[in-house]
């Protein structure tokens, strides 16, 4: 895994741990906290082993320059969070597209009339792939105006009415920090799904004060497992194979 900070990563103690329940002895999840994307040269060239590794926060965009082939995905949304690595080259793969389709659908338990997505980063790029595919319309959200988004101040009663789901694609509430998105609570109900990308804590102030208010809420660890998963896929697999992503299409 390559990003920074990684004090927060999930990747390392997952793969560990299921190395070593499926006794696979020739293999490794290390994680490498780059701070600059143009380290990335250095590394790889210090772990000529190297076969793969995940890329987070703040590094989904910027690591675009560096690949050789990307997949269909990662060219419409030009985020990238899984690289292969074959030789001197490096494919890139986005498996949080994956990860968040299989999680949402297993989360709602109606179609929502519309979304927020809160944030604009490299995640977000998925979360939106996603709502386009299911043809469930949205916003983004951030704070600084920008056209076709709203600004948090400019979340009225009315727009919270009518966007049901609300995505939290930001760092906001991750451990340590106890913050949350600054979206009016009060106009939240019993009729909104919220979904943080966040899995530690467990339960967000995000998420928190949305079950306070009667909302269905699920956190980020099943589209963590599931984005996990079809990287080890992508990394085992033919590249013809890798090519196409695990689940619906």
């Amino acid at each position: 895994m390559i990003g920074h900070p990684l004090t927060h990563s999930f990747s390392q103690r997952y793969f560990t741990d299921k190395f070593q329940k499926a006794g696979i002895s020739d293999c490794v999840y290390e994680n490498f906290a780059i701070e600059n994307i143009s380290s990335l040269s250095s590394l790889l060239k210090k772990y000529p082993d190297l076969e793969g590794f995940n890329v987070t926060i703040p590094h989904k965009e910027v690591i675009l320059p560096f690949l050789y082939s990307k997949s269909d995905v990662v060219q419409e949304i030009n985020a990238c969070n899984c690289v292969r690595v074959v030789g001197n080259n490096l494919f890139g793969f986005n498996t949080d597209v994956v990860g968040f389709e299989q999680t949402l659908e297993n989360f709602l338990a109606r179609r929502p009339s519309a979304a927020l997505i809160l944030g604009t980063g490299g995640s977000s790029k998925a979360v939106a792939f996603v709502l386009k595919k299911l043809r469930i319309p949205f916003h983004f959200v951030s704070r600084k105006p920008s056209p076709n988004q709203f600004t948090y101040e400019e979340l009225t009663e009315e727009i919270m009415r009518t966007h049901e789901l609300v995505i939290n694609t930001t760092p906001l509430g991750m451990y340590p920090v106890d913050q949350f998105p600054p979206i009016p609570f009060e106009f939240v109900g019993a009729d909104h799904f919220l979904l943080d990308l966040i899995y530690n804590p467990a339960v967000t102030l995000f998420l928190q004060k949305g079950t306070e208010r009667g909302a269905a809420t699920k956190n980020g660890y099943e589209m963590l497992v599931l984005q996990a998963e079809e990287s080890w896929r992508i990394w085992n697999q033919p590249l013809d194979s890798a090519q196409e992503p695990k689940g619906k299409s």
